[in-house]
C-alpha cells in the first residue's frame, strides 16, 4: 500500500542521492495566472525518474539484488535504474527501444548498465524485460506501476508544498502514470483542495482514454516527439490512482510540446525533453483552467537528443508565428524583387532564405515564384507583411 510515511521515508533516503530541484517563476508563460516551474530537467541523470528508480531498489532483499536487476524504458528510467544500481553494487540489465535518443542510449551505458535495444517502442521493451525477467531470474523494476517507485516520485509533491505552500495548481507529464500519481497522493493528502491536472501528448493519450472508458485501454500505437511519455497503456495501480487523486487528464499536439520547448529555451535558458515541456504547453495554450492561480508546471526531464533540437526549434518557431514562408506569384518583369524586398525590410520582416523560380508548370509562361523565408515577431507580424504584398497587388499562393 501507498502511504505517505512510505513517501516521507522516500525523502529521507533519497536526501543524499539527489538535488532538490528549484522553484523558478515564468510569468511569460500564461499572463493571465502565476506560473512556477519545478524544474527536474535539472536533477541528477536529466530527469525526476532517478527518484523512483533509487527507492525502489534501496528497498529490495539482499536476494533480491544479488540476482540482478532488469528494467525497461524509453530513456529516463534507464538512467535512474543504471545509477541506482551502481550506487548499490547491482548489475544492471536495461531494455531500451531502438528508437531511443541515441543520448539517452549512451548515458545509460555510462551508469554502468548494460543495454539490451528492442524493436518497436516502449511497451515492446516492456515485454522483452519480461521474458528476459523470467530465463534469468533478474528483479523487474517497473518503470510506473510500483507503489515504491510511485512514492519515490511523490517526494516530489513534499518538496512542492515545501517550496510553494501557496500553490493552487500543479501540472504534471503523464504516460505510464507514476509521476502524476506520487505527486497526487502525496499533495492531495497533505493539501486536498490543490488541484492536480495530468498532460499526455494527443498521439499517446493512453490515460485520457482510459479514464473515458473507466478502464485500462491499450492503444494499438503511439506517436509522439515526447518520446518519454510514449506509453500505449498505462498501469493498473497508476490508473486507480488517476481515478482517485487527478482532477483532469488533457493532451497537446506535438507543436504546441515545441513551442513550449522553445519558450524554455528562450525565456529561462532551460533545455527540456518533449515529456517534460508537456505541462508548460497546456499552461501556454490555455488547456487547463489556470487563470488567476499560483500554478506549477512540472518540467520531468531535459533529456532531449541534440539531433532533433533544431527539428523541434523549428516546429516552435512555426507554431508560435516566429517564422513564415511566403510563396509569390509574380511577374517576370524588372523591379518586382526590388518591390517586395522594399516591403519586407519596412515592416521588419528578416529574409533567412530566398529562392527565385522562372518557370512553374501551375503558373503562367510569363509568371515566376518567389519562395521567402522570413524571421517574425508573431502572428499578428505575418498578417501584417501578408496584407501589405497583397494591397500592393502582390499575389500570395500559399496560405
Amino acid at each position: 500500500m501507498l502511504t505517505l510515511d512510505k513517501v516521507y521515508h522516500a525523502r529521507h533516503v533519497l536526501k543524499q542521492v539527489i538535488r532538490e530541484t528549484e522553484v523558478i517563476k515564468a510569468p511569460k508563460i500564461n499572463p493571465d495566472a502565476n506560473v512556477f516551474l519545478k524544474t527536474e530537467n535539472l536533477q541528477i541523470t536529466g530527469s525526476f525518474k532517478v527518484r523512483g528508480a533509487y527507492y525502489k531498489i534501496s528497498q529490495l532483499s539482499d536476494e533480491e539484488k544479488s540476482r540482478g536487476v532488469i528494467a525497461c524504458s524509453a530513456g529516463n528510467h534507464a538512467q535512474g535504474v543504471a545509477l541506482a544500481a551502481a550506487k548499490n553494487g547491482i548489475r544492471s540489465i536495461i531494455c531500451l527501444p531502438d528508437g531511443a535518443p541515441i543520448s539517452k542510449v549512451e548515458a545509460t551505458k555510462s551508469y554502468g548498465a548494460e543495454v539490451c535495444l528492442v524493436e518497436g517502442v516502449y511497451d515492446d521493451a516492456y515485454n522483452k524485460a519480461l521474458q528476459l525477467k523470467d530465463e534469468n531470474n533478474y528483479t523487474f523494476i517497473h518503470p510506473f506501476d510500483d507503489e515504491n517507485v510511485i512514492a519515490g516520485q511523490g517526494t516530489i509533491g513534499l518538496e512542492l508544498l515545501d517550496q510553494l505552500p501557496e500553490v493552487d495548481a500543479v501540472v504534471v507529464p503523464v504516460g505510464g502514470g507514476g509521476l502524476i500519481s506520487g505527486v497526487a497522493f502525496a499533495m492531495k493528502s497533505l493539501k486536498p483542495e490543490i488541484k492536480i491536472y495530468g498532460v499526455q501528448a494527443s498521439g499517446a493519450a493512453s490515460m485520457v482514454e482510459s479514464l473515458a472508458e473507466d478502464k485500462i485501454k491499450c492503444l494499438e500505437s503511439v506517436a509522439t516527439i515526447a518520446d518519454g511519455i510514449k506509453v500505449k497503456e498505462p498501469g493498473e495501480h497508476t490508473f486507480e490512482y488517476c481515478q482517485k487523486f487527478v482532477d483532469d487528464i488533457v493532451t497537446v499536439t506535438d507543436d504546441e510540446v515545441s513551442s513550449a520547448i522553445l519558450a524554455l529555451i528562450e525565456q529561462h535558458k532551460l533545455i527540456a525533453e518533449g515529456a517534460g515541456a508537456v505541462s508548460v504547453a497546456a499552461v501556454m495554450f490555455d488547456k487547463v483552467p489556470v487563470k488567476g492561480k499560483n500554478v506549477v508546471c512540472l518540467v520531468s526531464g531535459g533529456n532531449i537528443d541534440v539531433t532533433i533540437l533544431s527539428r523541434v526549434i523549428k516546429r516552435g518557431l512555426l507554431k508560435s508565428g516566429r517564422s513564415d514562408t511566403l510563396t509569390i506569384e509574380l511577374e517576370d518583369k524588372p523591379g518586382q524583387l526590388k518591390a517586395v524586398s522594399a516591403i519586407l525590410a519596412d515592416l521588419g520582416g528578416n529574409v533567412v532564405s530566398i529562392h527565385h523560380e522562372r518557370a512553374s508548370e501551375d503558373s503562367d509562361i510569363t509568371d515566376c515564384l518567389l519562395r521567402i523565408v522570413l524571421e517574425t515577431r508573431n502572428f499578428q507580424h505575418i498578417k501584417q507583411i501578408r496584407d501589405a504584398l497583397t494591397s500592393e497587388g502582390f499575389r500570395i499562393v500559399n496560405k
